[in-house]
């Protein structure tokens, strides 16, 4: 009989059980390769068909978003509509009232209302279609785009036109549809904010009538110390109720855009 070490049996078991068992393993894939979520893909039909990835129109999606504080801006008639409002409630010297949230709401639906003719023919032209599949992207933008351009070109002075084309080191334009963008939305702001500051000034004047007459009213009788704000702030409240202030500030503003 051999006696064998029992670590050296041990090691032989182990070795033996080991060869006989174990069998070569594949090389496993990368999992990295073959991980994460797929990508979820629109296709449109056609001889000009693209394939947009989802995470490119979500981009585009928040781009535009972004971006609609600026158009609402700079492409309708609300920077008029704020400013001539703002500059109402200076001129009546009520400080907050109305409010700030008040003024806001008044402006944005006052726009829609001035607004909805060009709303409704930039859907017409190009929203429409391009949701009824009956006009790509690229001709669906520019048609939509053009009611408003064709809004801002005939609110804009011709001297603003000229300073930006000049500006912008351009040709003279045998005709307003020849303008760009680039010209046209620079040009619009700045002869929106010359008539809002026109507008302003008109309604600043009535109400500094009333604080002239009342301060040489306190000075007359000794009454120096008292502020005249106090004593003409009824009498231009007044004055703005009883000639209905509201509605003709109003319907000024709504039929500035349609002369």
């Amino acid at each position: 009989m051999v006696f064998i070490p029992f670590a050296a049996h041990a090691a032989t078991t182990t070795t033996t059980t080991a060869s006989s068992t174990i069998t070569p393993i594949a090389p496993i894939a990368p999992i990295a390769a073959s991980a994460g979520i797929p990508v979820l893909t629109v296709q449109n039909v056609g001889a000009a068909g693209q394939n947009w990835s989802l995470s490119l129109q979500v981009v585009a999606l928040m781009t535009v978003l972004t971006m609609l504080p600026a158009v609402l801006l700079m492409m309708t008639s609300f920077t008029r509509i704020i400013i001539v409002l703002s500059f109402l409630r200076q001129a009546l010297a009520t400080q907050s009232t109305p409010p700030n949230q008040v003024l806001l709401g008044l402006a944005l639906f006052l726009t829609m209302f001035v607004m909805s003719p060009v709303l409704s023919r930039a859907y017409d032209n190009g929203v429409k279609p391009y949701m009824d599949h009956q006009m790509s992207a690229e001709d669906a933008i520019p048609a939509a785009a053009a009611p408003f351009k064709r809004f801002m070109l005939d609110q804009t002075r011709d001297s603003d036109l000229q300073l930006f084309t000049h500006l912008a080191k351009l040709q003279p334009y045998a005709s307003r549809d020849d303008v760009p963008f680039r010209v046209a939305m620079p040009a619009f702001v700045t002869s929106e904010l010359k008539t809002a500051f026109q507008m302003g000034f008109l309604l600043f004047v009535p109400f500094l009538v009333i604080d002239v007459v009342v301060a040489s009213v306190l000075m007359s009788m000794g009454m120096a110390m008292v502020s005249p704000m106090i004593i003409s702030l009824p009498f231009k409240i007044m004055l703005f109720v009883m000639v209905d202030g509201w509605s003709l500030l109003i319907g000024t503003l709504a039929g500035s855009f349609y002369t």
